[in-house]
């Protein structure tokens, strides 16, 4: 992100030091001599950092910095300070100024502290543009993403749900196949009828027969009455079955002949039933290589697999990771408000390969809301996996690097990670960092990454 920066400070060979360290860093500084000239220059223009020296004259810089942050409380301010202010400074940050440096600083830890700067001012403006977006989908809705792959299921989900078609729902654990078929039910002609889900790995052998077709009184041991079963409750409605490739195959061949009669036998009567439902089924494993091993029937997969509608796993839609921290913030601390992250939490957030997809996201920000008590979420109310905290206890045993390098090199390894599982395409790796080409690009060249230094290249 290019900060728009407005440096005020008194002394010229100071000025003229700190304007040439930041022009080399790439940074447009416009120069005010005192603090009346940058209140003039702030009044002509938005700013996103101003720098200021405490002592000036006409305006000092602690009354700018009150100023400044009662016209834009977004607008960072860095203090700089003589040995004698120190004490003045770090109260003033209590108040909401963002850092100071005491005179005289090396060049080097002021573009560290605007790096900084910059990171947080970036990861506000997408929680702000994901908080916006979260509004204008509202509650109602079950799948949330802008992402590429979220669009095309969102669009898929429309074209099917209107009609009948049986439809086979892939996915990891915990991308959300269940919301995907509820919003099938939601959408189809059949959402006034209800909506009935059963997780076919939750029943035993013997049991998730009864379950799904029901039974009546005295039909085994244990029946002391009659149950109508899952399909029947499902009539006029929508039946989801979920981890279908975990269903006994005896099970199968009477799920088949449903199918194909629309009618249930439950368990001790000999009286067909007429049942009228939309079938919906899911797994997270691959069923034609089960099929191939004899544990799933091929007439039966070939009778659920009308329509396919494939789930992207998390590290696939990287550009989804805003809009569903917010969600989950708002879901867990109560508050309508944009989330407070810092960089560092963000970047540990985007590194991480969430095995367990979205469900893992929920529980994370559900631990870190906790922890954090109200404040800003940092790393360490992350949990452990996510936070790494092991891997810089080990670090921190052999001598810890600084924080910055740290985080540097954690940014290093993301934006490779990325290209990597994108075969170098730079546009694709940029949607799954959920930024945009340009940020890609300026970071690349920052830390002067290029194809070759690709796995396999």
């Amino acid at each position: 992100m290019r900060l728009r920066t407005l440096l005020a400070e008194d002394e010229p060979l100071v000025r003229a030091g700190i304007v040439d360290a930041l022009e080399r860093a790439g940074y447009e500084t416009t120069v005010a001599r005192d603090g009346a000239e940058a209140l003039k220059r702030f009044a002509e223009a938005p700013y996103d950092v101003i720098i200021t020296d405490v002592r000036m004259p006409n305006v000092d810089g602690l009354s700018l910095f009150r100023r400044v942050k009662e016209e834009s409380p977004t607008t960072a301010v860095i203090l700089m300070t003589a040995h004698a202010d120190v004490a003045e400074a770090v109260e003033v940050l209590k108040h909401g100024a963002d850092d100071y440096l005491t005179k005289p600083f090396d060049s080097r830890e002021l573009i560290l502290r605007l790096t900084r700067i910059a990171e947080r001012l970036e990861l506000t403006r997408e929680l702000r543009e994901a908080r916006a977006v979260l509004r204008t989908i509202g509650p109602e809705s079950k799948l949330v993403g802008r992402s590429s792959v979220m669009r095309m299921l969102h669009e898929r989900v429309k074209t099917i749900a209107p009609t009948e078609a049986t439809v086979l729902i892939l996915g990891e654990s915990g991308t959300g196949k269940e919301l995907v078929a509820r919003s099938v039910h939601e959408m189809s002609l059949r959402s006034k009828g209800p909506f009935v889900a059963v997780n076919c790995a939750a029943f035993p052998e013997t049991l998730i027969e009864a379950e799904l077709f029901g039974y009546e009184r005295g039909a085994f041991t244990g029946a002391a009455g009659r149950r109508d079963g899952r399909f029947r409750t499902a009539n006029g409605g929508t039946l989801f079955l979920d981890e279908i490739g975990e269903m006994p195959l005896a099970v199968q061949a009477k799920l088949l002949r449903v199918l194909q009669e629309g009618q249930v036998e439950p368990l001790g009567s000999d009286k067909p039933v007429d049942v009228d439902v939309r079938l919906l089924c899911a797994t997270h494993r691959n069923l034609k290589e089960l099929m191939n091993a004899g544990g799933f029937r091929e007439d039966l997969y070939y009778r659920l697999n009308v329509i396919q509608l494939p789930i992207a796993p998390l590290r696939e839609r990287r550009a989804d990771l805003p809009l569903l921290v917010g969600l989950f913030y708002t879901r867990f601390s109560g508050s309508d408000d944009s989330p407070q992250i810092s960089p560092q939490a963000w970047a540990a957030l985007a590194a991480y390969s969430f095995p367990g997809n979205v469900r893992e996201l929920e529980h994370a920000m559900h631990h870190a809301v906790i922890l954090a008590r109200g404040r800003e979420i940092d790393v360490q109310h992350l949990p452990t996996d996510i936070a790494g905290l092991g891997a810089f206890a080990e670090e921190a045993s052999a001598g810890a690097p600084t924080l910055a390098k740290s985080m540097k090199e954690f940014e290093r390894q993301c934006l490779l990670r990325a290209l990597n599982e994108t075969n170098g395409k730079k546009a694709r790796a940029a949607e799954l960092l959920g930024i945009s080409r340009k940020t890609l690009w300026e970071k690349l060249k920052s830390h002067e990454i290029s194809i070759s230094d690709l796995e396999g290249a």
